[in-house]
């Protein structure tokens, strides 16, 4: 199975999405939105920049450091 989205409402303040991992794990929950139609439009937005996101490694130093 694979990992999904999932809107719910946060009464009584509004609505969040979360992703959940193909294991159930909650991988990301979203900040609060005021209405459903301005989760879904964040989700939009969340959806297409993580499609497009860079990594940024910044355990390179760290690791570094304790070899």
């Amino acid at each position: 199975m694979a990992g999904k989205y999932e809107i719910f409402a946060n009464q009584p303040t509004g609505f969040r999405f979360r992703l959940k991992a193909s294991n159930g794990d909650v991988a990301v929950t979203s900040e609060n939105y005021k209405t459903k139609k301005s989760v879904l439009e964040g989700l939009d937005r969340f959806r297409k920049n993580a499609a497009s996101t860079n990594v940024e490694d910044q355990t390179l130093d760290s690791l570094a450091a304790t070899e």
